[in-house]
């Protein structure tokens, strides 16, 4: 293993202070400490921007999203991150996810707006460079189909 890579440092110029910020080991150094982002703030980050795009109904697989409504239900799940996976490097990341499209959306624009999106947020937020942005479009979302579970789920009370 050639350690000078992994040792090296990248500087980037920080948007409000102007002065030059060190990356090295998934850590911001500056003048007067470093920031540490753990790999559950970029998954957020990538979930969050995920959602911001139209067509993205819900993210994550059938399996995940109801055991997601069960923990979010007893206050334990976080679906900011439900449905992504990340690899972060010293300097980069890799981003998978996992969406459920808007029937009638073209499933091509929205996976490059959610790639573009991710991209953006990522690495604006992060500092990471976003290497790849992976998608699975695992279901289509029906107009209508929540309300016909949600008229089931109340007909007894």
């Amino acid at each position: 293993m050639d350690t000078s890579q992994a040792t090296s440092k990248q500087t980037t110029p920080d948007a409000q202070s102007g002065r030059e910020l060190e990356r090295t080991e998934r850590e911001l150094a500056a003048e007067r400490g470093t920031t540490t982002i753990a790999d559950t703030v970029v998954a957020k980050v990538a979930g969050i921007a995920a959602r911001e795009v139209a067509g993205v109904h819900d993210m994550g697989g059938a399996t995940g999203r109801a055991l997601g409504s069960v923990t979010q239900r007893v206050g334990l799940g976080d679906q900011r991150s439900q449905g992504v996976s990340v690899e972060v490097g010293s300097r980069e990341a890799a981003v998978d996810l996992t969406l459920v499209v808007e029937y009638g959306e073209s499933i091509a624009r929205v996976a490059q707006q959610v790639r573009d999106n991710v991209v953006k947020r990522v690495e604006g937020l992060a500092g990471l460079t976003v290497t790849e942005v992976n998608l699975s479009v695992v279901d289509l979302h029906f107009p209508g189909q929540d309300d016909d579970e949600d008229d089931q789920s109340t007909r007894v009370q």
